[in-house]
């Protein structure tokens, strides 16, 4: 059995000293970016593992960072976009010495609960809250109890004294790209298949359409469908749209599923669909992508800034919203 590696040998190879080694591994922010990459490096090459148990104890830290496992969904179709954004969590959180902690909860007053069980047990030292919306009560009590906390997702409502860090991405920016890039093709009937009122994500995707189309003069009031989102509800409302008195040309959908639902009518029509899921892909429907990978190391890094970072508390935490992008296929 090869010999175990220790902090001397890392210090070895980085060429510094093991106190070093040891700010790295706990307090990064003391540390030159510079001597950090060369240090992180030998960890890399040697396959260094520093002692959990023994880290904990002398800085009272677990090196956790919890987050929600979403709930499954029934079409296999948008749970990818959540696949996508934990992996490269998980690949983040362990580049900056942390580790993930998942666990589930069936609605925000489930996870209320679970995060008294969780910082009893386990003491994470931050959360990833994922799909928030109006109101959102998670925030709120964890601002309340002084834990570090970042959201992917804006805070859809929250009062101004409520300025907590959150990474999103401009999902207004992405449907606006997609009617676009219908206009430019010769579309003006351009509907939008998108989800009732209400939803933070929701709203912020119908906007980018609409006030696209209005720039162009076009009401796009008459070209507007709500409906629960799924493969099946995604048909039922382009025909509805293609039935009308004046129908549609072509369709912006606030979700792939909806999308996929929109080519399964048939008819000819154009159709771009949102979050470029494995399927949209196999099929050839155009997408809007979400930078997923870019996302998860953002919070990583707000994460960070909060726990490991100099001067905590002073000025507002930063917030971080990233450009989608659209992905041209046969279906547009």
């Amino acid at each position: 059995m090869a010999d175990k590696v220790t902090i001397a040998d890392v210090a070895r190879r980085a060429k510094v000293s093991r106190q070093t080694v040891s700010n790295v591994l706990n307090s990064p922010e003391l540390v030159r970016e510079e001597t950090r990459q060369r240090v992180r490096e030998a960890v890399k090459a040697l396959g260094y593992r520093a002692s959990q148990a023994a880290r904990q104890m002398r800085t009272g830290r677990s090196r956790l960072i919890a987050v929600r496992v979403e709930p499954a969904q029934e079409d296999g179709i948008n749970g990818s976009v959540f696949d996508r954004f934990l992996h490269g969590l998980t690949e983040s959180a362990a580049l900056a010495g942390y580790r993930v902690l998942l666990y589930t909860a069936g609605d925000h007053d489930a996870e209320l609960a679970t995060f008294d069980d969780l910082l009893g047990v386990y003491e994470p030292d931050a959360f990833v809250l994922t799909s928030t919306d109006y109101g959102d009560p998670r925030t709120a009590w964890l601002w309340g109890q002084r834990i570090p906390f970042v959201t992917f997702g804006r805070p859809w409502g929250a009062p101004p004294e409520l300025a907590y860090p959150w990474v999103d991405v401009d999902g207004a920016a992405g449907t606006a790209m997609a009617t676009r890039h219908l206009l430019d093709a010769g579309h003006r009937h351009i509907g939008f298949l998108g989800w009732p009122a209400g939803s933070g994500v929701g709203d912020d995707r119908r906007a980018g359409w609409a006030r696209t189309l209005a720039a162009e003069g076009i009401d796009p009031a008459e070209f507007d469908h709500t409906t629960a989102d799924g493969v099946p509800e995604g048909e039922a409302a382009a025909h509805a749209l293609l039935d009308a008195a004046r129908p549609v040309t072509a369709l912006v959908c606030v979700s792939d599923s909806l999308a996929l639902g929109a080519l399964r009518t048939g008819r000819r029509i154009a159709v771009v669909g949102f979050d470029d899921t494995p399927v949209a892909r196999a099929v050839g429907l155009a997408s809007v992508s979400q930078p997923l990978a870019e996302a998860a190391a953002a919070c990583v890094d707000l994460l960070a800034r909060q726990l490991d970072g100099p001067g905590d508390g002073d000025g507002p935490p930063a917030q971080v919203l990233l450009e989608p992008a659209l992905v041209r296929r046969l279906s547009a």
